[in-house]
């Protein structure tokens, strides 16, 4: 069992900055990929980027040049951080554990993030 609590989701205006960040417990060990996805009203769920334990990085094209994932040296955190915020990046932001061998994923509450003037 894996357990993801997100946090750093708020209000911010067009053109700001906001940090999130997701902690990891639980049976977190072996090759894994975490990540952040994202979920606008009426929308379907979508990929923002992804940090592998070996170190390997992916972004949406949506995001790529804005947002940035990185992890922490023990490799149960994940944090995304986005600037240059555009109201279309209002959605709530998941964080998501998945064990390389393994089509299990594991995803946190959710944390809101609203881009408005």
């Amino acid at each position: 069992q894996v357990q993801l609590v997100e946090s750093g989701g708020g209000l911010v205006q067009p053109g700001g900055s906001l940090t999130l960040s997701c902690t990891a417990s639980g049976n977190i060990f072996g090759l894994n990929v975490m990540g952040w996805y994202r979920q606008a009203p009426g929308k379907e769920r979508e990929l923002v980027a992804t940090a592998s334990s070996g170190g390997v990085r992916n972004y949406a094209d949506s995001v790529k040049g804005r947002f940035t994932i990185s992890r922490d040296s023990g490799w149960n955190t994940i944090y995304l951080q986005m600037r240059s915020l555009k109201p279309e990046d209002t959605a709530v932001y998941y964080c998501n554990f998945r064990p390389f061998n393994s089509p299990t994923d594991y995803w946190g509450q959710g944390t809101q993030v609203s881009v408005s003037s």
